[in-house]
């Protein structure tokens, strides 16, 4: 396999973490990567190779800008890596529109697709985790990006979870078909015709639920219920360590207790998941979350390997062609 580009330079704890989550990966994995970044700053690869990249596109900058003006950045040489096969993937938890834009400029679109789309892991403890699309690529969609972003979900399910015919929803504000906006209703009915095993409409609390399989909606509402998972988990994980430590009885239960809900934080834990996937671009590139840690490099150089492996872009071209 050709080696993953990870950008060194994206993320809250970059390069440190990324250049450690890197390293393991090669060490744990014995998988290949080659690291994107300023060399100075990357300092001790650890005898990775490097790719100089002498800028860096931030997360406070504009991402169509940042892409187009910061041709030299460790975003854009990834991207072009990839593009040049010189790379088999890339990873970044950096600015996420500026990944996708690099990714979608230099690597181009699969044939057909109109718009790639985020698709998100949403961790369902003791089952198979359910795939959010579109996670935040497009604020406004059409009925047929959805249709797009089904085939695609459906398609990364089956290549990343083993699942054979994924049941396939659509994110609304009741089950009933009547229900929901002039999009998720024009949605509804090319849908129904995909030939996908569409179940119909879901709502926002069965996104942690094995009801479905993928979970399809525009960017703009995915992102909204991704961060109010992500918020809510937090509260909540918050909410029991201060129960725990609220009285010396509390203390000696959660003694207990903690042994018993380790497994389910693990499911629950985003460095867990490996990033999210941008689908619908001529190359895997996952999208990492911008306070990985390297364990989230570790899981996501796993996965873009798993992907490159189990031909995933090949399997999204068969889904839009009917193949």
């Amino acid at each position: 396999m050709l080696p993953i580009a990870v950008d060194a330079m994206g993320g809250d704890h970059a390069p440190a973490e990324i250049v450690a989550g890197a390293r393991q990966a090669v060490e744990e994995l014995g998988l290949p990567v080659v690291l994107v970044g300023q060399p100075e700053a990357i300092g001790n690869a650890g005898g990775l190779d490097i790719v100089p990249a002498s800028e860096v596109i931030g997360m406070q900058d504009d991402p169509a800008q940042g892409v187009r003006r910061k041709k030299d950045s460790s975003l854009v040489r990834a991207a072009e890596a990839v593009r040049d096969g010189r790379a088999s993937a890339m990873v970044s938890a950096g600015n996420t529109g500026a990944t996708m834009g690099a990714a979608l400029l230099r690597m181009g679109r699969i044939k057909g697709v109109q718009r790639p789309g985020i698709a998100t892991p949403i961790p369902v403890p003791g089952q198979t985790p359910t795939v959010l699309i579109d996670a935040g690529a497009n604020a406004e969609a059409t009925a047929t990006y959805l249709l797009q972003f089904a085939q695609m979900g459906a398609a990364f399910a089956s290549a990343r979870y083993g699942i054979k015919r994924p049941k396939v929803a659509l994110l609304s504000i009741g089950e009933e078909e009547t229900k929901g906006t002039t999009l998720v209703k024009g949605a509804r009915a090319l849908l129904e015709d995909s030939g996908l095993r569409f179940i119909g409409n879901v709502e926002g609390r069965d996104l942690m639920s094995d009801v479905a399989d993928v979970v399809v909606t525009d960017g703009f509402t995915g992102n909204v219920a991704l961060k109010t998972l992500e918020g809510a988990l937090k509260f909540l994980v918050n909410a029991v360590f201060t129960a725990f430590n609220s009285s010396e009885e509390a203390k000696s239960a959660s003694a207990v207790l903690l042994d018993a809900l380790a497994p389910v934080a693990g499911e629950l834990d985003p460095d867990a998941t490996g990033g999210a996937m941008l689908l619908g671009v001529e190359g895997v590139c996952i999208i990492s979350h911008g306070s990985s840690s390297a364990r989230a490099i570790v899981n996501a150089v796993r996965v873009a390997a798993e992907m490159v492996d189990g031909g995933l872009v090949g399997r999204l071209r068969d889904s839009l062609s009917g193949g």
